[in-house]
């Protein structure tokens, strides 16, 4: 994922802020009303950490509809060095995704942010099973389907980070310090780092609209 300067993020920030939201589909409005309805409408580092936990599980299905692709291409080599090529794709995007939700962890840890079990844990898990269950199905029906759902999911994601750094100024003065930064990047300030993860959330998206026209593995 490319690491932006200061000036590119505050740049990409305010692009953001200034561009529409995508026109969701049903089934991603159903699942920001369930978020919204379970965890409140204020954007909070706790409900974050739902959007992350949740942002992983497409690129689990896809690797896992790869997998099974890959064992029945026989000797066409070129049909599985793509398929092969998509997999480490998802794998990346999933790893970028697993990095968003171990620093938002870490702060929430520092900050000592107090969160039931059942309310972060357990409902989290069990729509991350319905959302991963939902991705395999549209990616097997129509990969386009599954590539529109997750376009939506991280064109809202892009657009939330960059609305919760405007609702903390404080940020822009705060050092950003983490365990993982030597593995995601080094960024100066917090601000700086959720205005990067709204960014890599672009990136995402940008990459499942590139894909939705591309066919099925054949």
């Amino acid at each position: 994922m490319a690491q932006l300067s200061h000036d590119e993020l505050v740049a990409a920030q305010q692009a953001t802020l200034a561009a529409a939201r995508r026109r969701y589909g049903i089934g991603a409005r159903i699942l920001f009303a369930l978020l919204d309805a379970v965890y409140g409408e204020k954007r909070t580092l706790s409900k974050f950490k739902v959007l992350e936990l949740v942002a992983r599980v497409p690129y689990q299905s896809w690797e896992q509809v790869a997998y099974i692709a890959i064992t029945h291409t026989q000797r066409q080599t070129d049909l599985a060095r793509r398929i092969f090529d998509r997999v480490a794709e998802a794998r990346a995007q999933q790893d970028n995704e697993q990095w968003h939700l171990l620093m938002l962890e870490e702060r929430i840890t520092e900050q000592q942010i107090a969160e039931g079990w059942f309310q972060f844990t357990v409902i989290p898990q069990a729509i991350a099973f319905v959302y991963y269950q939902l991705s395999w199905l549209l990616y097997v029906l129509r990969p386009a389907w599954s590539y529109q759902l997750n376009a939506d999911f991280e064109d809202h994601a892009e657009h939330e980070y960059a609305l919760l750094v405007a609702e903390h100024p404080e940020w822009e003065d705060e050092r950003f310090e983490s365990a993982f930064s030597a593995d995601y990047g080094e960024v100066a300030t917090m601000a700086d780092l959720f205005r990067q993860i709204s960014y890599d959330e672009r990136v995402h998206k940008e990459e499942s609209l590139a894909r939705m026209a591309e066919p099925r593995f054949r």
